[in-house]
């Protein structure tokens, strides 16, 4: 699971996503990338989970960049914790992602096998996307 060796902080406040993209949001490795649509937080299992996904499907086919990476802790307090006595411990890595961002390319492989891959992992994000090429958007 992907996560920062080491960090400045241990912890982070939560903040608020706005805008969209002011990078990441063109092509630069593969033919065909997964174009985040809105703006949410990306955990590090679901990152793994799409990778996972895009890999079985192309079945060691083809070249596949992850252009995203969780660098922000997500603290959470155990359950039924009474209120006050600081933060909780840091439990997961997430990543802040805004509209426009290119969060997987692949290629090395056609069109169709791409779309579907893409089709599958995005399943396992938390977040809409769409599917886009060299040429434009789809």
């Amino acid at each position: 699971m992907l996560q920062p060796a080491r960090t400045k902080h241990r912890k982070a406040f939560k903040g608020r996503i706005h805008g969209l993209a002011k990078g990441g949001t063109q092509l630069n490795f593969g033919a065909f990338g997964l174009k985040a649509l809105e703006p949410n937080r990306i955990t590090a299992r679901e990152i793994e989970a799409a990778r996972r996904t895009i890999t079985r499907h192309l079945k060691r086919v083809g070249r596949v960049w992850i252009r995203v990476f969780p660098d922000v802790p997500v603290s959470k307090k155990p359950a039924e914790v009474r209120m006050g006595s600081g933060k909780g411990t840091p439990e997961l890595w997430v990543c802040r992602v805004k509209p426009g961002r290119i969060l997987f390319e692949i290629d090395g492989v056609s069109k169709q096998v791409a779309q579907e891959a893409f089709t599958l992992a995005a399943a396992k994000l938390s977040i809409r996307t769409r599917v886009v090429t060299r040429m434009g958007e789809e």
